[in-house]
């Protein structure tokens, strides 16, 4: 064969091999993936992680992850993508807010999805936990997949607690309980406290997220988990509540008057410059790793009761999707979900996993022996109720922690604040009300 020939079928050759590789690129179904990170931690290195151990996985899907900011960030973004008529596929959204999406007619049902392969909601929901179903169930159809939950949790510098002669391993189980310990861990020279009692969290969404645990150990509702138009803002139980609350800085001295975010109540608490704090489990993991010295967690003090809201993260798909990418998405949504996916994302991150299944994994077994403190959001289950989801929930929201922070801050009585809060709240309310009278 001629040289010129044999050149000229090489380079045919290596054409042919070149567009069946860019076909094979091609077949590949690329979808978006929003996701945030609601608490501090590797959460998007580890995110990164997972996804590209899917990629690798299999050659039909390729999936473009997009760290999105915090929960309300991440709304915001998917939104405009929304609203831009370029919705990504699937998101990590705040669990509270599925109610919201759903009002929008922004998400796919899981219903239809599962119907698809023979499936039901009652026997895919099994093995996920009780406490969060109802967060991911609107009008009786399933809008969201648990992905990484939470609950608050008393976190305790054990070494505080011995030098104070309190026992660590027997944490606060009462309102009481908890005032009575605060106060013998604050420290003061002179007028100036050097080590408060006890911090808690008091920025945007944490907040709300944990004064509502307050509220419901007060025998509170905080809000009506059947109706998206109706809370409880200025309930009596609310009422005390925040009285208790705001009774640990200004009558007791036992935590700071002004107002403190999550990070800053993790860095005073790493720091030993407070004894105690109340913050998600999904928190864990960053304790654990920058602690230096021995910790302990317990369940949020009850008054009338035990009772705290799951927290965390549900996955959701969009409408608008192409049958190609919503194939898609349901198919990676699947994978994510999965008992390995969720232990390994509970053991990197702190959160719990969702499903019970990922606790009889060797690898969690191993880690629950070596950790068990990561098991106590579990425990703290059975005690455990739907985080706030109303009509325009971060507005409702807001409408509250505006309120709160007034009072905190001293400016604002308990029923000036609160008041204000219900009023604002119901006018937000007040057209999704009349809309379904």
């Amino acid at each position: 064969m001629p040289k010129l020939m044999k050149i000229t079928l090489a380079i045919a050759t290596a054409a042919v091999f070149c567009m069946a590789e860019a076909s094979v690129a091609m077949a590949k179904t690329k979808i978006d993936f929003y996701f945030p990170a609601g608490v501090q931690g590797p959460v998007a290195r580890n995110m990164q992680k997972l996804v590209k151990q899917y990629n690798a996985s299999q050659d039909k899907i390729e999936v473009v992850a997009a760290y999105t900011g915090n929960y309300t960030q991440t709304k915001t973004k998917a939104q405009a993508a929304i609203a831009a008529g370029a919705p990504p596929a699937l998101a990590l959204m705040s669990a509270n807010l599925t109610l919201e999406f759903v009002l929008d007619e922004q998400i796919e049902s899981i219903e239809e999805l599962l119907k698809k392969e023979g499936q039901n909601r009652k026997n895919f929901l099994s093995d996920f936990w009780p406490a969060l179903h109802k967060n991911a169930i609107v009008n009786d159809a399933l809008y969201a997949i648990p992905f990484q939950n939470s609950t608050p949790l008393l976190y305790i510098n054990a070494e505080h607690f011995r030098a104070a002669g309190l026992d660590p391993a027997n944490p606060p189980k009462t309102w009481d309980d908890l005032l009575a310990a605060a106060k013998k861990l604050s420290k003061r020279d002179g007028t100036e406290v050097t080590r408060y009692g006890i911090v808690l969290p008091q920025s945007s969404s944490y907040l709300s997220w944990v004064f509502q645990a307050f509220v419901m150990a007060n025998g509170g509702d905080f809000f009506n988990a059947n109706f998206g138009g109706e809370v409880y803002f200025n309930a009596k139980e609310t009422k005390g509540a925040l009285t208790y609350y705001r009774g640990l800085a200004y009558d007791h001295d036992v935590m700071p008057r002004s107002i403190t975010d999550s990070k800053q109540v993790s860095t005073s608490f790493i720091a030993g410059k407070a004894s105690m704090m109340i913050l998600s489990t999904g928190a864990m993991g960053f304790v654990r790793k920058n602690a230096p010295f021995e910790y302990t967690v317990g369940f949020v003090p009850g008054n009338v009761r035990n009772a705290v809201p799951v927290g965390g993260g549900s996955i959701v798909i969009f409408k608008g999707q192409q049958p190609d990418k919503l194939a898609a998405a349901w198919e990676f949504a699947k994978w994510l979900t999965a008992a390995p996916q969720l232990g390994f994302w509970s053991r990197a991150t702190g959160y719990f996993a969702p499903r019970k299944s990922s606790y009889e994994i060797a690898e969690m077994k191993t880690f629950l022996s070596k950790y068990p403190d990561a098991s106590t959001a579990v425990k703290q289950l059975p005690y455990a109720q739907p985080w706030l989801a109303t009509y325009k929930t971060i507005a409702v929201r807001t409408a509250l922690e505006d309120e709160l922070q007034l009072v905190i801050a001293g400016k604002k009585s308990v029923d000036e604040g609160l008041d204000a809060a219900q009023k604002k709240a119901e006018k937000i309310l007040k057209p999704y009300v009349d809309s379904v009278k």
